[in-house]
C-alpha cells in the first residue's frame, strides 16, 4: 500500500496517478472507490458484495467476469483492514486493455492518500477516476500575511484558496501631538514607545501562532506607511520567522482590510514561492561548487559512487531526468557489465561494453530517477525532486546534468 510521506512519495503518487489517467478498461469496467476516513470498513464491504451481485447479471460475459474478478479481488485486500486509515484509503482496480486483442491485465491500486479524505466515491467506469486524488496532490503550502501599522494589525493564514484571520490587535497609540516645544518633543518620546510595545505584542502573536504551523512556507508583510518596515526589520518576530520574510508590500489600509488587499498585492510574489526551498538547496550545492569546498559533486557515475559510500547528505535530482540505469549479460564473451544509458529510445540496441557484442541479456533495467531515489533510500540519504520551473532548477538539469549530491564528508580523489 502507498502511504503519505516526504516529496519523493509525493512524486511517486503523481507519477502513478498519470499512469492510472492513461489505462483504460475493455468497458465500464474499472473500479475507482474513495473510502472516507472513519467509514467502516463492514460498511464498504457490504455496499462491494451487493454490487458484486448486481453485477452477475450483466449480460456480455466478459464484462460480467472483468466486473465480478475486479470486486472480488478489492473485497479481499479490505479483508487486510480492521479500520479504515486515518486518511482513509483510495482503491483502483480492473481489467487493463494491453493493446493487444483479446488481452487485459488485471490491476489493483491501494493507495493512503497524503491528507484526510472526507468525500465518498464508486464508479465503475471504462477509466480510473483520479480526480479527488490529484487535487489532494496539488501544492496547498501555507504563508503568513501581517498588516501592521501603528493603529491596528491583522495576522492572516493563506492555504490554497482558503485564507483564515487568525488574530487582530489595536493599539491605543494616539495621533500627531500639535504642540510645539518641549512637550511636543516629549509626546513624540512617549507615541514611539508606545509603538514598540505594540510591535512587541504583536510580534508575540505572531510568533505564538506561526511557530505552530508545520507547513508555513512563507510571510509577506504590509501595510500603508513605514511601520511595515520598523516591525519587520525589528527584533520583534523570532529569528526562524523572520528567515521565511518573502516580501514586504505597500498596502493602503490595515487590520482586516489590509489583509484583503495584500492578498490580492501578493499573487506575484507567491507565483514563484512554490520552489522557494528547492531552490536554496540548488543554491547551497551551487556555492560548494563555486567554492571548491569539497562537500558537493554531481554526474551520474560520481553521485553513484558518493552514495555507495553513504557520504551523500542531500540528494537532488532534476525532475528531467532520463535513461536507465542498465545491468546485463553477454552471451558472446560471458561478461557480466553495467551503464547507464541516457537515450531511452536505445535499451533494445544495447552492447556489451568488453567485447561490443549485441548477443547480451538484459537483467536489470531502471529509470534513472528510479534508480537512485532505490539507492538513496538504502543508504539513508535525504531525496529533493528538483523541478526546472526556476533558474536554479534549469541550472541543474543543463549544466550538471539532472543530478547533484551535497555532501556529508569530503571524499578522497584517491
Amino acid at each position: 500500500m502507498r502511504k503519505r510521506g516526504n516529496s519523493v512519495e509525493r512524486y511517486k503518487l503523481m507519477k502513478l496517478v498519470e499512469e492510472l489517467k492513461s489505462k483504460r478498461g475493455r468497458g465500464t469496467e474499472l473500479i475507482s472507490l474513495y473510502i472516507p476516513a472513519g467509514r467502516p470498513i463492514a460498511d464498504i464491504m457490504n455496499m462491494l458484495k451487493q454490487e458484486r451481485a448486481t453485477a452477475e447479471n450483466i449480460k456480455d460475459r466478459t464484462t460480467r467476469h472483468h466486473v465480478v474478478d475486479a470486486l472480488t479481488a478489492v473485497i479481499q485486500r479490505l479483508k487486510y483492514f480492521r479500520t479504515t486509515p486515518p486518511n482513509g484509503l483510495i482503491i483502483f482496480a480492473g481489467y487493463i486493455d494491453v493493446g493487444i486483442p483479446g488481452k487485459e491485465d488485471m490491476e489493483i491500486h491501494i493507495i493512503e492518500p497524503p491528507e484526510k479524505l472526507n468525500a465518498y466515491l464508486y464508479r465503475c467506469d471504462s477509466r480510473f477516476h483520479t480526480e479527488i486524488l490529484e487535487e489532494m496532490l496539488m501544492a496547498k503550502d501555507t504563508y503568513a500575511l501581517i498588516v501592521i501599522d501603528r493603529n491596528e494589525a491583522a495576522i492572516a493564514l493563506l492555504r490554497g484558496r482558503s485564507l483564515e484571520i487568525v488574530d487582530e490587535l489595536t493599539s491605543g497609540v494616539p495621533g500627531k501631538h500639535k504642540a510645539g516645544g518641549q512637550s511636543a518633543r516629549r509626546f513624540e518620546r512617549i507615541i514611539e514607545q508606545l509603538a514598540h510595545e505594540f510591535y512587541k505584542r504583536v510580534g508575540e502573536h505572531a510568533n505564538k501562532i506561526l511557530l505552530q504551523v508545520p507547513d508555513l512556507k512563507g510571510i509577506i508583510i504590509g501595510g500603508p506607511g513605514p511601520t511595515k518596515e520598523e516591525f519587520a526589520k525589528g527584533d520583534y518576530l523570532h529569528y526562524m520567522l523572520k528567515q521565511k520574510i518573502l516580501a514586504i508590500l505597500d498596502v493602503g489600509y490595515s487590520g482586516e482590510a489590509g489583509v484583503y488587499e495584500l492578498v490580492k498585492r501578493c499573487t506575484d510574489v507567491l507565483k514563484n514561492v512554490e520552489y522557494f526551498r528547492e531552490k536554496k538547496l540548488v543554491q547551497d550545492f551551487l556555492e560548494h561548487v563555486a567554492r571548491d569546498t569539497g562537500y558537493a559533486t554531481y554526474g551520474l557515475k560520481e553521485v553513484e559512487d558518493a552514495l555507495m559510500k553513504a557520504a551523500v547528505d542531500t540528494l537532488l535530482i532534476s525532475e528531467k531526468l532520463k535513461g536507465f540505469k542498465i545491468k546485463g549479460y553477454c552471451k558472446n564473451c560471458g561478461k557480466s557489465f553495467e551503464m547507464f544509458l541516457l537515450n531511452k529510445d536505445k535499451v533494445d540496441e544495447v552492447k556489451c561494453l568488453y567485447c561490443n557484442s549485441k548477443n547480451v541479456q538484459l537483467t536489470y533495467v531502471k529509470p534513472l530517477i528510479e534508480y537512485f531515489i532505490e539507492l538513496a533510500e538504502k543508504m539513508g540519504t535525504k531525496v529533493e525532486i528538483i523541478s526546472t520551473s526556476s533558474e536554479e532548477g534549469e541550472e541543474l538539469k543543463r549544466s550538471f546534468g539532472g543530478i547533484a549530491a551535497i555532501l556529508r564528508y569530503k571524499l578522497s580523489l584517491h
